[in-house]
C-alpha cells in the first residue's frame, strides 16, 4: 500500500537512491502473487509498479520504484546498476513536465549537480522523475521531452558546452544545460521496449565527459558488446535506435522512440559563437554509449545502453 502524497511535498533532491526528506520508503513488492519459486521477470515487476497509482505516491516511494527497475536482474544496462549501487545518482522527483515553473527548477538542480561532481573520478547520473503527465504513447512523451528540453535551453543564459555540436542535426550534437553537455535518455510506462518502461515519465541526464574516461580505461568496446546482448536477451531483438556518437544525432535516441530517416529534432537552439560548433571533430563519446553513462565501474556494459534499452516501433 503506497501512502497518500503530502500536498506541500513538492520534489526530492538526493545524490543517493535514498530519499533525504526523512520519509520511508513503503513500497513492497513482496506481497504480489507469483509461482511457487518463481522469480519475478522485469517486465512483471514493472507492470505491477505501473498498477500503483505512484503518481500520487510518497517522493520515497517513487525513488525506490526506479531503484527496483534498475537493480533487477534482468534490466541490460550494468552501468546504471553500477551508479545505483554506488549513490553516485542524484534523483529529483518534480510535479509536472510541462509545468511552465519546472525549467528553471531543473536547470537549477542540474547546475548544482554539475558542481557537486566536479573533480569527482567514475560516473555519475542526474535523474529527474515527474508525477505527470503519463503519457498514452511514445509520440506523447517524446512531445513533453522536447517541450521540456526547450523550455529548458530557452531558460539557460549558460555558454553552450565545449566539446559538442550545438546544432541538433550534427552528428557530434549533445545538448548542453547550464555549461555541462548531457546524454539524455527518456523512460516512461508507454515504452515499447521494456528497458525503457519506467513506472513515471523519467528523464536521465548523462554528463558526456565521462565517456571518455570508458575510452581512456580501455573499457567501452567490451561494455557495449554485453549490454547489448543483455537488451536483446530482454527484448528478443537489437534495439533498431542504436548508433555511435558522431554517426547521427544522439537526439534520435533521447525519446526512446523509434524514427523514420528525414526526422529532425523539434528544438530551436539559441546560436553558438565559436567553442561549441568547433567540437565537428570532438572526439565525443558513441551516443549508445552515452546510454551507459551511469556507471562510475561498470562491470562491462556499454553507453548505449544507460538507464534504457531504447526503442522499438514507430507511433
Amino acid at each position: 500500500m503506497l501512502p497518500e502524497r503530502e500536498e506541500s511535498d513538492m520534489s526530492t533532491d538526493t545524490r543517493t537512491s535514498a530519499p533525504t526528506t526523512g520519509e520511508t520508503a513503503r513500497l513492497d513488492l513482496s506481497a504480489q502473487p507469483t509461482g511457487p519459486d518463481e522469480p519475478r521477470g522485469l517486465e512483471t515487476t514493472l507492470d505491477l509498479l505501473a498498477g500503483m497509482d505512484l503518481a500520487h505516491a510518497s517522493d520515497a516511494d517513487v525513488v525506490r520504484a526506479l531503484e527496483l527497475m534498475v537493480t533487477h536482474a534482468e534490466f541490460p544496462c550494468l552501468g546504471a546498476k553500477s551508479v545505483f549501487r554506488r549513490g553516485s545518482v542524484a534523483h529529483a522527483v518534480l510535479d509536472d513536465m510541462d509545468d511552465p515553473d519546472v525549467p528553471a527548477d531543473l536547470l537549477g538542480r542540474l547546475q548544482e549537480f554539475a558542481r557537486s561532481i566536479e573533480g569527482e573520478s567514475g560516473f555519475h547520473s542526474f535523474i529527474a522523475t515527474f508525477r505527470g503527465p503519463l503519457p498514452s504513447s511514445e509520440a506523447s512523451f517524446e512531445a513533453s521531452l522536447f517541450g521540456l528540453l526547450q523550455r529548458l535551453h530557452d531558460a539557460d543564459d549558460e555558454s553552450w558546452a565545449d566539446g559538442v555540436g550545438s546544432d541538433p542535426n550534427d552528428p557530434h550534437f549533445a545538448f548542453s544545460a547550464g555549461g555541462t553537455a548531457y546524454f539524455i535518455v527518456g523512460l516512461h510506462p508507454a515504452a515499447s521496449r521494456v528497458a525503457r518502461r519506467a513506472p513515471l515519465p523519467t528523464l536521465v541526464f548523462n554528463p558526456h565527459g565521462q565517456f571518455e574516461q570508458l575510452r581512456a580505461e580501455g573499457r567501452f568496446d567490451g561494455m557495449r558488446t554485453t549490454i547489448r546482448r543483455r537488451d536483446e536477451d530482454l527484448q528478443g531483438f537489437i534495439n533498431p535506435m542504436v548508433a555511435d556518437h558522431g554517426d547521427s544525432t544522439e537526439a534520435l535516441q533521447y525519446s526512446g522512440r523509434r524514427h523514420a530517416a528525414g526526422w529532425e529534432p523539434p528544438l530551436d537552439l539559441k546560436p553558438v559563437t565559436d567553442s561549441a560548433d568547433s567540437a565537428d571533430g570532438a572526439d565525443a563519446p558513441d551516443s549508445s554509449d552515452t546510454h551507459d553513462s551511469t556507471s562510475t565501474h561498470i562491470d562491462q556494459g556499454n553507453r548505449h545502453d544507460d538507464l534504457a534499452g531504447r526503442t522499438t516501433r514507430h507511433d
